[in-house]
């Protein structure tokens, strides 16, 4: 089917996860996806090189100039990566912006993925318009976090791996966790109320967002969530994290534009 017609401002985002990384032009007027989203499994091992390749063929694919923006399951600094959880430990201390600029021969602009899916969702999808503390969860191979204060991010909140009945958060209730111990719905849902109980508890969030991957299949474990806060899909699903990176390369052009 061929793209849409626009004549918005499009930029490319990519979304770096655990298991796989995706990406496709974004009309950043919209948040629609201008073209086929593609696919790629991350390369085991998931060193910097060896990302870094698949980032530049899939980016390859769109012929858009301008700023790329990637995200990274971590918490990213100016660029620079701090942590990898789900990632090979070598990203530690990389400078992800550099090195990705310098396989596509474009300026890079590199956010933690939960954050880029918040800001997508904030701008388009369920917390458009919401004020107060919104929580935005995100449920893949680990668990991404963004957190906003009227409608401002805090970045990097990493929240994911908060101690939940003595376990990091996200080895108890991540997506990946009810596939590889084959929980049922019900059983998974106990664990996900158990790690949002305990993200209530220090947080006290107005709003609940759920997405990731596993936010197309909400019909089964929402209605199963206990929580004080309101609890609703992510609209955006699992598109949200490469519109949340490609909505980044225009913040960085405004910064730029000002400096």
């Amino acid at each position: 089917m061929p793209a849409p017609e626009t004549t918005s401002p499009i930029a490319v985002g990519i979304d770096i996860g655990g298991s796989g990384l995706k990406g496709a032009p974004v009309d950043l007027a919209t948040g629609s996806l201008t073209g086929e989203r593609v696919r790629e499994p991350t390369p085991t091992p998931s060193t910097p090189e060896a990302v870094a390749r698949v980032v530049a063929a899939v980016a390859g694919g769109f012929a858009v100039a301008g700023s790329i923006g990637v995200t990274f399951p971590g918490v990213v600094r100016a660029g620079v990566i701090e942590t990898a959880a789900n990632l090979d430990a070598s990203w530690i201390g990389v400078d992800a912006a550099a090195l990705f600029a310098g396989h596509l021969g474009q300026s890079v602009v590199v956010l933690n993925d939960a954050d880029a899916a918040g800001i997508a969702e904030m701008m388009f999808g369920a917390g458009r318009g919401r004020t107060g503390v919104v929580m935005v969860v995100t449920l893949g191979t680990g668990i991404g976090s963004a957190l906003f204060v009227d409608g401002k991010l805090v970045p990097n909140t990493e929240f994911g791996h908060i101690v939940v009945a003595g376990k990091d958060g996200e080895k108890l209730a991540a997506a990946s966790v009810r596939t590889a111990k084959r929980l049922s719905w019900k059983a998974w849902s106990k664990r996900l109320n158990a790690y949002i109980a305990r993200l209530e508890s220090l947080l006290s969030p107005d709003l609940i967002i759920i997405g990731g991957g596993i936010s197309k299949d909400y019909a089964e474990f929402l209605p199963r969530l206990r929580a004080r806060a309101e609890v609703v899909p992510a609209q955006l699903y699992n598109d949200a994290g490469i519109v949340g990176a490609a909505l980044a390369t225009a913040a960085s052009r405004a910064v730029r534009g000002h400096a």
